[in-house]
Protein backbone atom coordinates (compact mmCIF):
# COMPACT_ATOMS: atom_id res chain seq x y z
CA UNK A 1 0.00 0.00 0.00
CA UNK A 2 1.27 3.52 -1.02
CA UNK A 3 1.40 6.35 1.19
CA UNK A 4 -1.36 8.11 -0.13
CA UNK A 5 -3.33 5.02 -0.28
CA UNK A 6 -2.64 5.09 3.24
CA UNK A 7 -3.78 8.42 3.82
CA UNK A 8 -7.45 7.46 1.52
CA UNK A 9 -8.21 4.70 3.77
CA UNK A 10 -7.46 6.05 6.96
CA UNK A 11 -9.20 8.88 6.29
CA UNK A 12 -12.54 7.70 6.15
CA UNK A 13 -14.41 8.73 9.07
CA UNK A 14 -12.80 12.38 9.08
CA UNK A 15 -14.32 12.88 5.49
CA UNK A 16 -17.62 11.58 7.25
CA UNK A 17 -18.02 13.97 10.19
CA UNK A 18 -16.54 16.78 7.99
CA UNK A 19 -17.35 17.17 4.31
CA UNK A 20 -20.23 18.22 2.65
CA UNK A 21 -21.23 16.72 -0.08
CA UNK A 22 -21.78 19.73 -2.35
CA UNK A 23 -19.74 19.23 -5.34
CA UNK A 24 -20.39 20.15 -9.19
CA UNK A 25 -18.84 19.13 -12.52
CA UNK A 26 -18.44 22.86 -13.87
CA UNK A 27 -19.66 25.96 -13.54
CA UNK A 28 -21.43 28.98 -14.26
CA UNK A 29 -19.31 32.27 -14.95
CA UNK A 30 -19.62 35.08 -12.22
CA UNK A 31 -20.40 32.50 -9.23
CA UNK A 32 -18.28 31.08 -6.51
CA UNK A 33 -17.76 27.23 -6.60
CA UNK A 34 -17.17 25.00 -3.65
CA UNK A 35 -15.22 21.97 -3.97
CA UNK A 36 -16.41 18.64 -4.93
CA UNK A 37 -16.07 16.76 -1.50
CA UNK A 38 -16.42 12.72 -1.46
CA UNK A 39 -16.44 9.76 1.05
CA UNK A 40 -13.68 8.20 0.79
CA UNK A 41 -11.47 10.69 -0.03
CA UNK A 42 -11.37 11.01 -4.49
CA UNK A 43 -8.78 8.73 -6.20
CA UNK A 44 -7.63 11.72 -8.06
CA UNK A 45 -6.05 12.98 -5.07
CA UNK A 46 -3.65 10.31 -5.25
CA UNK A 47 -0.68 11.58 -6.89
CA UNK A 48 -0.79 15.08 -5.18
CA UNK A 49 -0.49 13.66 -1.57
CA UNK A 50 2.17 10.94 -2.40
CA UNK A 51 4.75 14.22 -3.15
CA UNK A 52 3.54 15.43 0.09
CA UNK A 53 6.79 17.41 1.74
CA UNK A 54 7.82 14.80 4.86
CA UNK A 55 5.91 15.57 8.42
CA UNK A 56 8.99 16.59 10.11
CA UNK A 57 11.33 18.51 8.33
CA UNK A 58 14.95 17.02 8.27
CA UNK A 59 17.04 19.85 10.72
CA UNK A 60 19.47 20.79 7.40
CA UNK A 61 16.68 22.14 5.80
CA UNK A 62 15.24 24.37 7.65
CA UNK A 63 14.71 27.53 6.95
CA UNK A 64 16.89 29.74 8.57
CA UNK A 65 16.10 33.70 9.44
CA UNK A 66 19.88 33.92 11.98
CA UNK A 67 20.85 37.19 13.12
CA UNK A 68 24.07 38.58 13.98
CA UNK A 69 27.26 39.89 11.37
CA UNK A 70 28.59 37.50 11.02
CA UNK A 71 25.70 35.21 11.77
CA UNK A 72 27.37 33.09 14.44
CA UNK A 73 26.93 29.38 13.02
CA UNK A 74 28.92 30.62 10.24
CA UNK A 75 32.35 31.05 12.87
CA UNK A 76 34.50 28.63 12.40
CA UNK A 77 35.34 25.53 14.34
CA UNK A 78 38.04 26.85 16.12
CA UNK A 79 36.16 30.38 16.60
CA UNK A 80 33.14 28.30 17.65
CA UNK A 81 35.14 26.37 20.35
CA UNK A 82 37.00 30.06 21.62
CA UNK A 83 33.67 31.79 22.31
CA UNK A 84 31.66 28.80 23.62
CA UNK A 85 29.54 27.55 20.85
CA UNK A 86 30.60 24.09 20.73
CA UNK A 87 29.39 20.91 23.17
CA UNK A 88 32.62 20.82 24.59
CA UNK A 89 33.54 24.83 25.87
CA UNK A 90 29.73 25.66 26.03
CA UNK A 91 28.58 27.37 29.27
CA UNK A 92 25.33 29.17 31.06
CA UNK A 93 25.56 32.29 33.04
CA UNK A 94 22.42 32.39 35.35
CA UNK A 95 22.21 35.87 37.48
CA UNK A 96 20.29 38.73 39.29
CA UNK A 97 19.47 41.70 37.17
CA UNK A 98 21.44 43.95 38.68
CA UNK A 99 18.97 46.93 37.82
CA UNK A 100 16.26 45.19 39.03
CA UNK A 101 17.17 42.71 40.77
CA UNK A 102 15.38 39.64 42.04
CA UNK A 103 16.70 37.82 45.45
CA UNK A 104 18.54 35.23 44.38
CA UNK A 105 19.97 32.37 47.43
CA UNK A 106 23.20 32.06 44.47
CA UNK A 107 24.19 33.17 41.05
CA UNK A 108 25.39 30.77 38.30
CA UNK A 109 29.05 32.38 36.82
CA UNK A 110 31.67 31.58 34.68
CA UNK A 111 34.10 33.60 37.22
CA UNK A 112 32.98 31.13 40.21
CA UNK A 113 33.21 28.58 38.12
CA UNK A 114 29.17 27.50 38.72
CA UNK A 115 27.78 28.54 35.15
CA UNK A 116 26.19 25.07 33.77
CA UNK A 117 28.60 23.55 31.38
CA UNK A 118 27.23 20.96 28.59
CA UNK A 119 27.47 17.91 30.54
CA UNK A 120 26.27 19.16 33.92
CA UNK A 121 23.01 19.68 31.54
CA UNK A 122 22.79 16.65 29.99
CA UNK A 123 22.98 15.30 33.90
CA UNK A 124 20.21 17.23 34.52
CA UNK A 125 18.70 15.72 31.39
CA UNK A 126 18.65 12.21 32.89
CA UNK A 127 15.85 12.86 35.07
CA UNK A 128 13.78 15.78 33.86
CA UNK A 129 14.70 15.69 29.93
CA UNK A 130 11.74 16.00 28.17
CA UNK A 131 10.71 16.53 24.30
CA UNK A 132 7.75 17.71 22.04
CA UNK A 133 6.64 18.60 18.88
CA UNK A 134 6.65 21.69 17.50
CA UNK A 135 6.44 23.79 14.30
CA UNK A 136 8.86 26.71 14.13
CA UNK A 137 7.27 29.96 12.52
CA UNK A 138 8.96 33.79 12.31
CA UNK A 139 6.12 36.35 13.47
CA UNK A 140 6.34 37.97 9.95
CA UNK A 141 7.20 35.62 7.26
CA UNK A 142 3.64 33.95 7.85
CA UNK A 143 5.09 30.49 6.49
CA UNK A 144 6.73 27.54 9.24
CA UNK A 145 10.67 27.20 8.56
CA UNK A 146 10.47 23.84 9.72
CA UNK A 147 9.08 21.28 12.27
CA UNK A 148 10.88 18.79 14.81
CA UNK A 149 10.96 16.72 17.58
CA UNK A 150 12.68 19.46 20.22
CA UNK A 151 14.38 17.56 23.35
CA UNK A 152 16.00 19.31 26.13
CA UNK A 153 15.49 19.79 30.09
CA UNK A 154 12.73 22.35 31.29
CA UNK A 155 13.81 25.55 31.99
CA UNK A 156 12.41 25.89 35.08
CA UNK A 157 14.90 23.29 36.51
CA UNK A 158 17.78 25.66 36.25
CA UNK A 159 15.79 28.67 37.45
CA UNK A 160 15.42 26.47 41.09
CA UNK A 161 19.53 26.09 41.03
CA UNK A 162 19.76 29.94 42.07
CA UNK A 163 17.18 29.21 44.37
CA UNK A 164 15.01 32.22 44.07
CA UNK A 165 13.81 33.72 46.99
CA UNK A 166 11.03 36.93 46.02
CA UNK A 167 11.13 39.57 43.55
CA UNK A 168 11.20 37.41 40.78
CA UNK A 169 8.65 38.43 38.11
CA UNK A 170 10.23 38.39 34.52
CA UNK A 171 13.48 35.63 33.16
CA UNK A 172 15.00 37.45 30.27
CA UNK A 173 17.51 35.18 28.14
CA UNK A 174 19.99 36.32 25.17
CA UNK A 175 22.52 33.95 23.09
CA UNK A 176 25.75 34.69 21.84
CA UNK A 177 26.48 37.43 19.31
CA UNK A 178 29.82 38.11 18.58
CA UNK A 179 30.82 39.90 21.89
CA UNK A 180 28.90 43.01 20.32
CA UNK A 181 26.77 44.58 23.05
CA UNK A 182 24.71 46.14 19.71
CA UNK A 183 24.26 42.79 18.16
CA UNK A 184 22.68 40.84 21.74
CA UNK A 185 19.09 39.31 21.09
CA UNK A 186 17.13 39.17 23.73
CA UNK A 187 13.71 37.66 24.53
CA UNK A 188 11.41 37.04 27.53
CA UNK A 189 8.40 35.04 29.61
CA UNK A 190 6.71 36.01 32.57
CA UNK A 191 8.22 33.54 35.16
CA UNK A 192 4.80 32.37 35.99
CA UNK A 193 5.15 30.39 32.68
CA UNK A 194 8.24 28.85 33.05
CA UNK A 195 7.40 27.72 36.53
CA UNK A 196 3.95 26.08 35.08
CA UNK A 197 2.68 24.51 31.62
CA UNK A 198 -0.99 25.57 30.83
CA UNK A 199 -3.34 23.59 29.09
CA UNK A 200 -0.83 20.33 28.60
CA UNK A 201 1.20 22.45 26.69
CA UNK A 202 5.02 21.14 27.07
CA UNK A 203 7.36 23.37 29.04
CA UNK A 204 9.42 26.20 27.92
CA UNK A 205 12.83 24.24 27.55
CA UNK A 206 16.78 24.58 27.40
CA UNK A 207 16.83 22.41 24.62
CA UNK A 208 20.14 20.12 22.90
CA UNK A 209 18.42 17.84 20.53
CA UNK A 210 16.25 17.95 17.42
CA UNK A 211 14.55 14.53 15.98
CA UNK A 212 17.10 12.84 18.05
CA UNK A 213 20.85 14.25 17.05
CA UNK A 214 22.47 17.24 18.75
CA UNK A 215 21.41 20.49 17.76
CA UNK A 216 23.67 21.76 14.73
CA UNK A 217 25.27 25.22 14.84
CA UNK A 218 22.60 26.30 12.17
CA UNK A 219 19.66 24.94 14.16
CA UNK A 220 21.06 27.22 17.75
CA UNK A 221 23.48 24.58 18.95
CA UNK A 222 24.49 23.31 21.23
CA UNK A 223 22.00 25.13 22.92
CA UNK A 224 19.14 26.96 22.68
CA UNK A 225 15.65 27.95 24.33
CA UNK A 226 12.13 26.56 22.92
CA UNK A 227 8.93 28.34 23.48
CA UNK A 228 6.36 25.43 22.59
CA UNK A 229 3.44 28.04 21.76
CA UNK A 230 5.82 30.94 20.58
CA UNK A 231 6.96 32.42 17.08
CA UNK A 232 10.68 31.76 16.52
CA UNK A 233 11.90 34.99 17.63
CA UNK A 234 10.67 33.57 21.44
CA UNK A 235 13.35 30.39 21.21
CA UNK A 236 16.56 32.33 21.25
CA UNK A 237 19.45 30.65 19.67
CA UNK A 238 22.99 29.93 20.91
CA UNK A 239 21.71 30.40 24.73
CA UNK A 240 24.59 31.80 26.86
CA UNK A 241 22.55 33.82 29.40
CA UNK A 242 19.77 33.72 31.61
CA UNK A 243 18.76 36.97 33.68
CA UNK A 244 16.25 36.92 36.38
CA UNK A 245 14.36 39.92 37.11
CA UNK A 246 11.94 42.54 38.98
CA UNK A 247 10.98 43.75 36.15
CA UNK A 248 7.00 43.93 35.70
CA UNK A 249 7.20 44.43 32.06
CA UNK A 250 9.06 42.72 28.75
CA UNK A 251 11.56 44.52 27.40
CA UNK A 252 13.03 42.29 24.50
CA UNK A 253 14.68 43.02 21.45
CA UNK A 254 11.75 42.50 18.93
CA UNK A 255 9.49 44.41 20.49
CA UNK A 256 11.49 47.63 19.11
CA UNK A 257 10.29 46.85 15.71
CA UNK A 258 6.22 46.84 16.63
CA UNK A 259 5.95 43.70 17.44
CA UNK A 260 3.65 42.21 19.26
CA UNK A 261 5.73 39.69 21.21
CA UNK A 262 3.09 38.05 23.83
CA UNK A 263 1.31 36.86 20.73
CA UNK A 264 1.35 32.80 20.33
CA UNK A 265 0.71 30.85 17.55
CA UNK A 266 -2.16 30.83 15.42
CA UNK A 267 -3.90 28.65 13.27
CA UNK A 268 -4.37 29.21 9.45
CA UNK A 269 -4.22 27.08 6.32
CA UNK A 270 -1.90 27.87 3.31
CA UNK A 271 -1.80 25.41 -0.34
CA UNK A 272 1.25 23.40 -1.07
CA UNK A 273 0.54 22.42 -4.58
CA UNK A 274 -1.66 23.56 -6.91
CA UNK A 275 -1.29 22.20 -10.95
CA UNK A 276 -0.74 24.91 -13.62
CA UNK A 277 -1.79 23.79 -17.11
CA UNK A 278 -5.26 22.55 -16.29
CA UNK A 279 -7.97 21.52 -18.65
CA UNK A 280 -11.41 22.95 -18.61
CA UNK A 281 -14.07 20.21 -16.78
CA UNK A 282 -11.78 18.47 -15.66
CA UNK A 283 -11.10 17.80 -11.75
CA UNK A 284 -8.41 19.73 -10.06
CA UNK A 285 -6.37 18.20 -7.06
CA UNK A 286 -4.76 20.82 -4.70
CA UNK A 287 -2.92 20.30 -1.47
CA UNK A 288 -1.52 22.03 1.58
CA UNK A 289 -0.56 22.45 5.26
CA UNK A 290 -2.58 24.20 8.50
CA UNK A 291 -0.44 25.12 11.23
CA UNK A 292 -2.19 24.32 14.24
CA UNK A 293 -1.74 27.24 16.74
CA UNK A 294 -3.30 27.79 20.80
CA UNK A 295 -6.61 27.77 19.33
CA UNK A 296 -6.54 24.14 17.61
CA UNK A 297 -8.25 22.87 14.47
CA UNK A 298 -11.32 21.35 13.32
CA UNK A 299 -11.70 21.98 9.81
CA UNK A 300 -9.64 23.63 6.66
CA UNK A 301 -12.09 24.89 4.00
CA UNK A 302 -11.40 26.10 0.60
CA UNK A 303 -13.39 28.15 -1.80
CA UNK A 304 -12.85 29.39 -5.64
CA UNK A 305 -14.13 32.17 -7.29
CA UNK A 306 -13.86 33.88 -10.23
CA UNK A 307 -10.80 35.99 -10.32
CA UNK A 308 -11.77 39.93 -10.17
CA UNK A 309 -15.16 39.40 -8.47
CA UNK A 310 -15.96 41.50 -6.16
CA UNK A 311 -16.87 40.86 -1.98
CA UNK A 312 -18.51 42.85 -0.08
CA UNK A 313 -17.05 45.60 1.96
CA UNK A 314 -18.21 45.03 5.07
CA UNK A 315 -17.30 41.29 5.24
CA UNK A 316 -13.86 42.04 4.52
CA UNK A 317 -12.93 37.87 6.26
CA UNK A 318 -15.67 36.37 2.99
CA UNK A 319 -17.48 34.78 6.30
CA UNK A 320 -20.45 34.60 3.74
CA UNK A 321 -18.86 33.16 0.94
CA UNK A 322 -19.35 29.49 0.05
CA UNK A 323 -16.48 27.47 1.88
CA UNK A 324 -16.28 23.89 1.54
CA UNK A 325 -14.86 21.18 3.88
CA UNK A 326 -10.93 19.87 2.48
CA UNK A 327 -9.80 16.25 4.04
CA UNK A 328 -7.77 17.04 6.92
CA UNK A 329 -4.92 13.98 6.00
CA UNK A 330 -4.19 11.63 8.81
CA UNK A 331 -1.24 10.86 10.51
CA UNK A 332 1.89 9.53 8.76
CA UNK A 333 3.12 6.26 8.30
CA UNK A 334 6.55 7.82 7.54
CA UNK A 335 7.43 10.85 9.25
CA UNK A 336 10.69 12.15 8.34
CA UNK A 337 13.02 14.44 9.71
CA UNK A 338 15.66 11.99 9.25
CA UNK A 339 14.52 10.20 12.97
CA UNK A 340 16.26 6.93 13.53
CA UNK A 341 14.25 4.48 12.11
CA UNK A 342 11.38 6.86 11.29
CA UNK A 343 9.92 6.06 14.65
CA UNK A 344 8.56 9.15 17.22
CA UNK A 345 11.45 8.98 20.28
CA UNK A 346 9.62 7.40 23.43
CA UNK A 347 8.14 9.60 25.70
CA UNK A 348 7.58 12.38 23.64
CA UNK A 349 4.81 14.28 25.05
CA UNK A 350 1.86 13.80 22.69
CA UNK A 351 2.36 10.69 21.33
CA UNK A 352 1.51 7.40 22.64
CA UNK A 353 3.90 4.27 23.44
CA UNK A 354 3.81 2.79 20.07
CA UNK A 355 4.56 6.40 18.57
CA UNK A 356 1.07 7.44 17.44
CA UNK A 357 -0.38 11.09 18.78
CA UNK A 358 -3.17 11.01 20.83
CA UNK A 359 -4.71 13.31 19.21
CA UNK A 360 -4.93 14.77 15.80
CA UNK A 361 -4.22 17.52 14.70
CA UNK A 362 -1.99 18.11 17.41
CA UNK A 363 -1.53 21.64 18.13
CA UNK A 364 1.30 23.71 17.62
CA UNK A 365 2.07 21.22 14.93
CA UNK A 366 1.14 21.34 11.24
CA UNK A 367 -1.73 18.98 9.83
CA UNK A 368 -1.56 18.20 5.49
CA UNK A 369 -4.99 19.02 3.87
CA UNK A 370 -6.44 17.85 0.45
CA UNK A 371 -9.16 18.48 -2.07
CA UNK A 372 -10.61 18.26 -5.17
CA UNK A 373 -11.99 21.66 -6.87
CA UNK A 374 -14.59 20.66 -9.66
CA UNK A 375 -14.49 20.83 -13.21
CA UNK A 376 -14.29 24.79 -14.27
CA UNK A 377 -14.48 26.51 -17.22
CA UNK A 378 -12.05 28.24 -18.89
CA UNK A 379 -10.73 31.24 -17.38
CA UNK A 380 -9.01 32.85 -14.35
CA UNK A 381 -9.64 32.08 -10.89
CA UNK A 382 -9.12 32.49 -7.35
CA UNK A 383 -8.41 30.05 -4.79
CA UNK A 384 -8.49 30.50 -0.97
CA UNK A 385 -8.44 28.18 2.16
CA UNK A 386 -9.07 29.47 6.10
CA UNK A 387 -9.34 26.85 8.99
CA UNK A 388 -11.86 26.49 11.50
CA UNK A 389 -10.48 26.51 15.31
CA UNK A 390 -11.26 24.07 17.86
CA UNK A 391 -13.71 27.19 19.36
CA UNK A 392 -15.68 27.62 15.70
CA UNK A 393 -13.56 30.94 15.03
CA UNK A 394 -12.65 31.19 11.09
CA UNK A 395 -9.51 32.08 9.80
CA UNK A 396 -8.32 35.05 10.35
CA UNK A 397 -9.97 35.53 13.67
CA UNK A 398 -9.59 35.77 16.59
CA UNK A 399 -5.99 37.84 16.22
CA UNK A 400 -6.05 39.04 12.14
CA UNK A 401 -3.39 41.92 13.05
CA UNK A 402 -0.28 41.16 11.44
CA UNK A 403 2.57 42.16 14.17
CA UNK A 404 0.74 39.44 16.14
CA UNK A 405 1.67 36.88 13.61
CA UNK A 406 0.78 36.31 9.94
CA UNK A 407 -2.64 34.71 9.14
CA UNK A 408 -3.98 36.58 6.22
CA UNK A 409 -6.19 34.05 4.00
CA UNK A 410 -4.41 32.93 1.20
CA UNK A 411 -5.38 33.59 -2.43
CA UNK A 412 -3.80 31.84 -5.38
CA UNK A 413 -4.35 32.44 -8.64
CA UNK A 414 -5.54 29.52 -10.69
CA UNK A 415 -6.12 29.51 -14.97
CA UNK A 416 -8.15 27.04 -16.64
CA UNK A 417 -7.10 27.02 -20.11
CA UNK A 418 -9.53 25.86 -22.66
Amino acid sequence: MTEAERFLAQNGELSRRFFLSCGVAGAVAGSSFPVVTADPIPSELTPAIEKLESYFTDPDKFGDVSRGNPIPHSLSEEKRKAVGLTRETWKLEVISDPENPASLGRSLTKKDGTAIDFPALLKLGEKHAVRFAKVMTCLNIGCPLGMGIWEGIPLRVILWLTQPRENLRRVFYNGYHNDDPKQIFRSSLPVGRILEDPDDIPPITVCYKLNGEWLSPERGGPVRVIVPEGYGFKSVKWLTHIVLSNLAHANDTYANANNDIDSPLKTFAATLSVPSGVKANQPIPITGYAQVGISGLTKVQVWVSPAGKGWAADDPYFTTAPWSDAHILAPPAKWGGQLAGDTVPNETMGFGPKGKPNKWPMRLCKAHWAALLPGLAAGEYTLRCRTIDAKGQAQPMPRPFKKSGRCEIEATKLIVEA
